[in-house]
């Protein structure tokens, strides 16, 4: 697209404010930041000082027979709330009248407003009051915006149009749009997710991909006359070129781009109307800053010496008593790591449970690959000091607390930050944690967990799957691993308080590491900027094959402030987040247990091919046939229920008539094959819908207390032992082997079928407690992998 922007006079337009002591620009700037943006021309206007005189002739110099008038103060956001702007006949003795009037009113009826909104207000009136605080809200007046009056082509709802820019701390430019005007924040309130409005990130999108998303909103719906009763107002190539006039301001007024001297943190025009096909701006706002410093580059590439470490060091072992040293010590070598390998900084101590000591580090003979702290928190920022200084650690991993948690430990977190960033100018080593439970890693040998083997035993031998979890919390990793003994992934990684790696460096990592198909990251919250570089890393990895789940803790609304209304708050953190990594490629589960089911999924279903989203479901139970169907589609998926072809139609029905059920079952999708079905009757109707070209995955219930299946262990099973070699067990197990489609199980029963349900997911046969939770998420999963078709197929 062909957009001229005129980046120079943009600049322009902040330097002079940045001159005069702002960070914004009042609204008449922003008009003239629009007018060189590029995209639509904005209304004609006439600034006002406060206190000049104007003939009737610059009075009356704006066409039209009316005329917009709007308070300017650097304060007052919401001008329409406190009787800031008004609309009057175009005659200089109105327009004169409505000066004086509004100069008075405004102040009073904001103080009013605040009074009843102190939290919201701004900071420099909220403790003042009465007299006081009018004068002060008054003497921020800088005088009255004259604007050209645009009357809209519809008054109807959804007829305004909201498109903002906002700095994020975690994800940096982000562009939303959607439903605009007064109500807009109610819009984004009450409509179903998605609806209202839309973000994403600017670096990864540009007006034409932008648009796409914003297709499905109800903005996009109204503004085009796709809804009863409504006419189009605007075309598809004005929103592009608008979209994309945003995007590249973004991209351009960075903290990405540091030819830039300002960074955006705040473009928004609320609303744009539509006046016989023209975008107008009724309202605009803009806030920026200068560019900030920008730290060394951290060393990812030694996130390999982290992982697979050839000699590994600890310090904090206690020779006397079982600490936290002594348990990550042991569990190191539980783990299969050479004895040899190890060597324990201690003075005094020549070893320590036949591992080798070293008084101090500058004792030791070669650089550690992995250098594990387990001392206390004030011990920290001297140790960092002297590992920086030595050289005598490639990689650091920091376990205790204590370091940036508490507002009494962030000045002291504070200090080994500053340690590190200047380290990493040297090439110094990385630094995992503070305040982490470590790593186990199965391709490098060693498990540094603080957790005592008698409370939690591990597999330490056998096959694992190629997956890492990266968690920021270690006891969410913890819980999920011994909740859910066959995730098994590879890695378990827990970051801790990201002091120097991030969410964002491990995932950079694993996107090209052939020995990982999935990663499942668990997030609280990114370092500066780390949303972005997290975005980056995923899309990559999805490009290269890989399936990446992802959960975000802390979904909370925003606390209200004043920016309500704005995209600030429209677009919210979570959402932003959301919408960010799942429009990188990543899949997003909403829960717990949607994460746990969604990553076992991926580690069990990685090499199944997705071809679509058409859906079977096989039960023996009427419910759960029910259950299946109402569980297609929500807010995050939208499946369809697979339409059978005569052929697999006909070979089910010989197969039931052979079993003398075909009188008791009607052919539809979700198939309810009865109680009676058997177990090669489960089998042998999977296989048949596996293998219809218009079916693209498959739920299957086992239906345990039926009184015809085998689904019992233990010495009590008789003829219902699921052991046998043609019972349902079995014949799923090889079926799922040899199936190139998804099939998932259900085995809806009490304890007693635990064993069941854990010999299928020991086989990789992905099983699940209840249908609906089955069906919801493997739609989910089956979505999420067609989406990263289509973003590979784009070339995005």
């Amino acid at each position: 697209m062909d957009l001229s922007i005129d980046f120079a006079g943009i600049t322009e337009l902040m330097h002079g404010a940045h001159g005069e002591g702002r960070s914004f620009l009042f609204e008449y700037e922003v008009y003239s930041l629009l007018s060189r943006s590029g995209a639509e021309t904005p209304p004609k206007s006439i600034f006002l000082p406060r206190g000049a005189r104007f003939s009737d002739e610059e009075l009356m110099a704006l066409p039209g027979e009316k005329v917009v008038l709007k308070i300017v103060s650097p304060n007052i956001i919401h001008k329409t709330e406190v009787g800031g702007v008004r609309i009057i006949d175009k005659r200089p003795e109105k327009i004169r009248s409505a000066v004086r009037r509004m100069l008075y009113e405004v102040p009073e009826n904001y103080a009013g407003w605040i009074d009843n909104n102190r939290e919201a207000s701004p900071p420099c009136y909220r403790e003042l009051s009465g007299d006081k605080l009018e004068e002060a809200i008054s003497a921020d007046l800088k005088g009255i915006l004259l604007v050209q009056f645009m009357p809209p082509d519809s008054m109807a709802f959804g007829n305004e149009l909201i498109v903002g820019l906002r700095h994020t701390r975690e994800f940096g430019m982000v562009i939303s749009a959607g439903l605009g005007g007064t109500d807009a924040e109610l819009y984004a309130e009450r409509f179903r997710k998605g609806q209202a409005i839309v973000a994403a990130l600017t670096e990864m999108n540009d007006g034409h991909s932008f648009f796409e998303l914003f297709k499905p909103t109800i903005a996009y719906k109204k503004l085009t006359g796709l809804t009863r009763g409504q006419r189009r107002v605007v075309t598809n190539e004005q929103l592009i070129e608008c979209f994309d006039s945003f995007i590249r301001m973004a991209n351009y007024y960075s903290p990405s781009n540091l030819e830039s001297p300002y960074v955006i943190e705040e473009l928004e025009v609320n609303p744009f109307a539509f006046t016989d096909y023209l975008m107008v701006p009724l309202d605009g706002m803009c806030r920026f800053t200068t560019q900030p410093t920008v730290a060394s580059p951290r060393p990812v590439e030694k996130i390999g010496c982290l992982l697979h470490p050839e000699k590994i060091g600890i310090i904090g072992v206690s020779s006397l008593r079982r600490n936290f040293g002594r348990i990550i010590l042991d569990n190191i070598l539980a783990e299969g790591y050479q004895q040899e390998n190890v060597v324990i900084i201690r003075e005094g101590e020549k070893e320590i449970g036949g591992v080798s000591c070293v008084a101090s580090f500058a004792d030791l003979e070669e650089p550690l690959d992995l250098l594990i702290v387990a001392i206390a928190a004030p011990q920290v920022p001297g140790l960092v000091e002297e590992v920086t200084r030595l050289g005598c650690a490639r990689s650091v991993m920091l376990i205790p607390g204590g370091l940036g948690e508490t507002e009494e430990s962030r000045e002291r977190a504070r200090e080994v930050i500053r340690l590190i960033d200047e380290s990493h100018g040297a090439d110094g080593p990385v630094f995992l944690g503070a305040n982490c439970m470590g790593v186990i890693s199965r391709p490098g040998r060693y498990d540094t967990w603080f957790i005592p083997e008698e409370k939690l035993p591990k597999i330490r031998e056998g096959k694992y799957h190629r997956a890492a979890l990266i968690s920021q919390s270690g006891a969410f990793m913890l819980h999920r691993s011994h909740q859910c003994p066959q995730l098994n992934p590879a890695y378990m990684i827990s970051m801790g308080n990201q002091t120097d790696l991030t969410l964002g460096d491990m995932v950079h990592y694993f996107k090209d590491r052939e020995e990982v198909d999935v990663i499942a990251i668990y997030a609280e919250g990114f370092s500066d900027l780390d949303g972005l570089s997290f975005c980056r890393a995923v899309r990559q990895a999805v490009c290269n094959g890989k399936t990446v789940i992802f959960y975000k803790a802390g979904r909370t609304e925003e606390g209200k402030a004043a920016t309500s209304g704005h995209t600030a708050s429209l677009a919210g953190d979570y959402m932003v987040c959301e919408n960010c990594v799942h429009q990188a490629g990543a899949i997003v589960a909403r829960n717990f247990t949607e994460f746990q089911d969604l990553f076992f999924l991926a580690e069990t279903l990685h090499d199944k091919k997705i071809n679509g989203n058409r859906l079977a479901a096989i039960s023996g139970a009427g419910f759960e046939a029910v259950g299946m169907a109402d569980s297609i589609d929500s807010d995050e998926f939208h499946m369809h229920l697979a339409e059978f072809s005569e052929n697999t139609r006909s070979r089910i029905t010989y197969l039931l008539e052979e079993k003398k059920l075909f009188s008791l079952v009607t052919l539809t999708n979700p198939l309810d094959i009865t109680p009676m079905a058997d177990d090669e009757t489960h089998a042998l109707v999977a296989g048949v819908v596996a293998e219809d070209e218009g079916v693209d995955g498959i739920v299957i219930s086992l239906d345990p207390l039926s009184p015809v299946t085998c689904t019992l262990a233990g010495p009590g099973a008789g003829k219902y032992d699921m052991n046998q070699e043609e019972a349902v067990r079995n014949r799923i197990e090889r079926l799922v082997a040899s199936c190139e489609k998804p099939v998932v199980t259900v085995v809806d029963g009490g304890r007693l079928y635990d064993p069941l349900r854990d010999a299928l997911a020991d086989r990789g046969v992905p099983v699940f407690p209840v249908c609906d939770r089955a069906v919801a998420a493997l739609s989910l999963y089956m979505q999420g992998r067609l989406e990263v078709q289509d973003l590979s197929e784009s070339g995005n």
